[in-house]
């Protein structure tokens, strides 16, 4: 099958993924200035990407070539590493060989490996979750995409974890994922902040985008116990003096953030 290779150049490049996979794209890949995405040249159509993009508000400059007719997922499969985050935890595909002397290990299908821990905002959260202790606690990750993290939750002795996605890619994505690395604790639902009305967590995972969060911030305070854990990232590090505010006003008080690469993830401490 021929393929069309776009390169993509957005300011929020998770929203723009979810609506290129809607109309066509199949694949994903972060880049050294954004991300490729790939499509099988008979859906490829340049208007149609702009209209998507313009109708849904998303920013992006692209560009494209056409590829050779070659078997595509083996490119794909020769491309894609696994990665190791803090020298603690082995994010891998499923035709990768395991290496249980490295630690924790998650197995995530490649379909976008922007959940895959090849994106500074997942590699952030990951390394945060890793000097937490979650045993025994009740966990949410709002905006699951892939339930990498959430994965990473019961692998870290979590009580319950609750993974929450609106978009049915994602969804299906993470409960594909939860069978891969045999997991039985996870309870995946296709949703919104909406849904959060009758459970309380210990700690809520949000790695989504600047906007979501500064909307529902409100929502994920108001599903946290006292003391509860909010640990958010999807934004740059510019944006975390709009972040903090939007904190304070829902009694969360931001401990620290790291970043990466002008990516950041702010870890907050509910105290109503």
């Amino acid at each position: 099958m021929e393929y069309t290779e776009v390169q993509f150049i957005c300011s929020e490049p998770e929203i723009a993924m979810a609506y290129l996979a809607e109309i066509g794209f199949d694949s994903f890949a972060e880049s050294d200035s954004g991300f490729m995405a790939y499509i099988p040249s008979r859906l490829f159509d340049e208007n149609t990407i702009r209209k998507t993009l313009f109708t849904n508000n998303v920013q992006c400059r692209f560009s494209w070539k056409q590829l050779e007719d070659i078997n595509w997922n083996q490119v794909w499969e020769s491309n894609y590493e696994p990665v190791t985050i803090a020298g603690q935890c082995y994010v891998r595909a499923p035709f990768h060989p395991s290496k249980p002397e490295a630690g924790l290990e998650i197995i995530i299908e490649p379909k976008m490996s922007f959940g895959t821990a090849h994106h500074e905002t997942t590699s952030l959260m990951i390394e945060i979750i890793l000097s937490m202790q979650l045993k025994d606690k009740d966990i949410l990750d709002m905006g699951c995409g892939t339930g990498i993290l959430a994965i990473l939750a019961e692998k870290r002795q979590a009580h319950s974890v609750d993974a929450i996605d609106n978009d049915e890619w994602a969804y299906n994505n993470t409960l594909e994922n939860i069978n891969n690395n045999h997991r039985s604790k996870i309870k995946a639902t296709l949703g919104d902040a909406n849904l959060l009305t009758k459970n309380v967590y210990d700690v809520v995972f949000a790695n989504i985008n600047r906007n979501i969060l500064l909307n529902d911030m409100a929502k994920y305070a108001g599903s946290l116990k006292n003391g509860g854990i909010l640990l958010m990232s999807g934004f740059y590090q510019n944006d975390i003096a709009a972040i903090e505010a939007e904190a304070t006003k829902n009694n969360l008080k931001i401990d620290f953030y790291h970043t990466k690469n002008d990516w950041a993830a702010v870890h907050c401490t509910l105290n109503r």
